[in-house]
């Protein structure tokens, strides 16, 4: 989850400032700074050493500015895995990746025990088509080890030109030997907000990822499925399965496009800065009708305020499995014109007061992933009453009474049924029905 901070800290001078004044401080100073806790003198002198031994005896010659930059990323990147120092290509990257258009194989990214780890392939983009799955561990790019790299070292050489291809090499849980995994780059353009009819009142949303423009555009995605549900929803399925965060604002927005009062979401740090509070404005888009949200290992970040948000004000089912559990806030603060820093600032938390990091979203219902494959059916059919010799005649009713429309759920591509295709969603559509039913005979 990333925040923009315009400030600017000159940190490069101040290092520099500190290497050369430890020469200075008596040892009598040290000592009365360390007791008043102000600067740990010993280690900032022993920083100043290696930084003279490197300079003296390195191999080949560094420079020193690109020593303090190696020394700084190294102090951040020892914070936590999503703090980081941006130079100038890394700085003007982060502004371009909230856009929704860059190029690249599709994929959320993060380290996990030296290795990149796939947080979320995103949809249609080279990536998802060619196999990569939340959760896969890249252990090698072509021929270079990830083992030993920085993170921006190995999304650099997954980017390249549009039609040039790289080989990912993944360890996956469920297989033994690493796979191999050959994708062709291409210019991202990812739209994050798609929609369809999944029955009739009965809606589906899907959201890959948090952009600037997200909100409005689930915002007309919804006035499109009204519009073929004569003018309401019954009902609505949000998928933010494999969805790894992205824009703050776009996350609160979203939530808030379903919520009439209450907390959002809100963050709590050390600085006054860091803590604030978003609220929900008295609207509901669905206007109270049923909402289950779908949710996996691979949904992150700002999918789990809305997750968590609609879970704690009861205002939507939550359906899957357990959420990726990252719930810290990232400030950008600039440096200068052309770097700054990625820094956690905050962690989140949920309207009752619940944080998400390193624990996640757990589903009201919990769903596992697996396969439905149809049965042959028997050339025989079945027997039924109709078919005995003598049976009776069903009679006429003394009562009128609605009988059901005796329709199944939408059946996929190729004509599957939505229960082979995609078993977590036909559950969702089930739910919504079900609910839906029981409203309408409260109503009666």
């Amino acid at each position: 989850m990333v925040i923009q901070r315009m400030k600017q800290k000159p940190f490069f001078g101040l290092a520099l400032v500190l290497c050369l004044a430890l020469g200075n401080v008596t040892a009598k100073d040290a000592a009365e700074r360390e007791e008043a806790g102000k600067l740990p003198m010993q280690e900032l002198r022993a920083f100043a050493e290696i930084f003279g031994r490197i300079k003296q005896d390195y191999v080949e010659p560094v420079d020193d500015r690109e020593l303090l930059e190696f020394a700084i990323r190294g102090m951040l990147s020892g914070l936590d895995p999503h703090s980081s120092y941006l130079n100038a290509a890394e700085f003007k990257e982060l502004q371009v990746g909230t856009s929704g258009e860059f190029g690249g194989l599709g994929i959320e990214v993060g380290m996990e025990d030296g290795f990149v780890k796939v947080i979320s392939p995103i949809d249609d983009t080279p990536a998802q088509k060619a196999g990569v799955k939340a959760g896969d561990l890249i252990i090698r790019l072509d021929d270079h080890p990830i083992k030993g790299m920085r993170l921006d070292e190995a999304v650099k050489l997954m980017r390249g030109r549009p039609g040039s291809t790289v080989t990912l090499t993944i360890v996956r849980d469920e297989v033994e030997k690493p796979i191999k995994i050959e994708i062709e780059r291409a210019v991202i353009k990812v739209a994050s907000v798609r929609g369809r009819m999944l029955d009739e009142g009965f809606g589906y949303l899907r959201i890959s990822h948090f952009q600037s423009r997200t909100t409005e555009d689930m915002l007309q995605e919804l006035s499109k499925l009204k519009q073929r549900s004569g003018g309401r929803l019954k009902g609505l399925v949000l998928d933010l399965r494999n969805n790894p965060g992205g824009v703050l604002n776009g996350a609160v927005a979203v939530s808030d496009a379903f919520l009439s009062d209450g907390i959002i979401v809100y963050t709590q740090g050390r600085s006054e800065d860091s803590r604030l509070n978003f609220t929900a404005a008295p609207d509901d888009v669905l206007a109270g009708a049923s909402l289950v949200v779908l949710v996996n290992g691979g949904s992150a970040s700002a999918s789990e305020i809305v997750a968590g948000a609609l879970q704690d004000h009861r205002r939507a089912i939550i359906m899957g499995s357990q959420t990726f559990g990252k719930g810290s806030v990232q400030t950008i603060i600039p440096v200068n014109q052309h770097s700054g820093i990625k820094l956690t600032t905050a962690r989140y938390f949920t309207p009752s007061g619940r944080s998400i990091q390193a624990e996640g979203i757990t589903p009201d219902i919990s769903l596992s992933n697996v396969k439905i494959s149809g049965v042959k059916q028997s050339k025989v059919g079945r027997l039924k009453e109709a078919d005995l010799t003598g049976h009776l005649d069903k009679g006429a009713a003394e009562t009128g009474g609605k009988s059901g429309s005796g329709k199944k759920n939408g059946n996929g591509k190729n004509g599957l049924p939505l229960v082979e295709k995609d078993y977590q969603l036909n559950e969702a559509l089930n739910l919504l029905k079900g609910l839906y039913i029981l409203g309408q005979k409260g109503e009666g």
